[in-house]
C-alpha cells in the first residue's frame, strides 16, 4: 500500500492532467484532420487547383490539439515541472488534473465533429469553390466550444497556488 501512495500522489495527478490535455485533444484533432484529408483527396485528384482552399478546411480541426498542448505546457511552466522535480500536494495535483479536463474532453469531441463538418464543407468547395467561406463558417462554429474549453482550462491553470 505504501508503494501505491509513493506513485499516486499530487505529482502523478498533475502529470496525468497534462497527459490528458495533450492526448485527448490530440486524438480529436488527428481524427478530424484525417476525416477532412480523406474527403479532400478525391476532390484534389479531380481538380488540383482546389488544394489550397481545401487545406484551409483541413487545418481547422488541428487547433484542438494545439490548445491541449498549450494547456499542458502552461501547467508545466506554472508548476515548475520543466525545471526539475516538483512536490505537489494531493489537493494541488487534483486541482491541476481537473483544470486539464475541459480542454481534454471538449477538445477531443469538438475536433472530431469539426472534422466532420469540414469534410462536409469539402463538397461545397468541390462544386462551388467561390463559396469556400460558406464551408468554413459552420466548421468555425464548432471551434467556439474548443475555445471556451481552452479559456476555462487556462483560467484554472493560471489560478494554481
Amino acid at each position: 500500500m505504501k508503494e501505491f501512495f509513493e506513485v499516486f500522489n499530487g505529482n502523478f495527478l498533475a502529470y496525468l492532467g497534462v497527459a490528458f490535455a495533450v492526448i485527448f485533444s490530440g486524438i480529436g484533432s488527428a481524427k478530424g484532420v484525417g476525416l477532412v484529408g480523406e474527403a479532400m483527396s478525391g476532390v484534389t485528384v479531380e481538380d488540383p487547383g482546389k488544394f489550397g482552399q481545401l487545406l484551409l478546411l483541413q487545418a481547422l480541426p488541428a487547433t484542438q490539439g494545439i490548445y491541449g498542448f498549450v494547456v499542458g505546457f502552461m501547467v508545466m511552466v506554472t508548476t515548475g515541472m520543466l525545471g526539475g522535480t516538483v512536490n505537489l500536494s494531493m489537493a494541488t495535483g487534483a486541482y491541476i488534473f481537473a483544470s486539464c479536463c475541459p480542454i481534454a474532453f471538449v477538445g477531443m469531441v469538438s475536433g472530431i465533429h469539426q472534422g466532420r463538418v469540414s469534410a462536409a464543407g469539402v463538397n461545397i468547395v468541390a462544386k462551388r469553390p467561390e463559396e469556400v467561406s460558406k464551408a468554413m463558417v459552420p466548421a468555425a462554429m464548432v471551434e467556439t466550444y474548443a475555445i471556451l474549453a481552452l479559456l476555462i482550462s487556462l483560467l484554472l491553470v493560471l489560478n494554481i497556488h
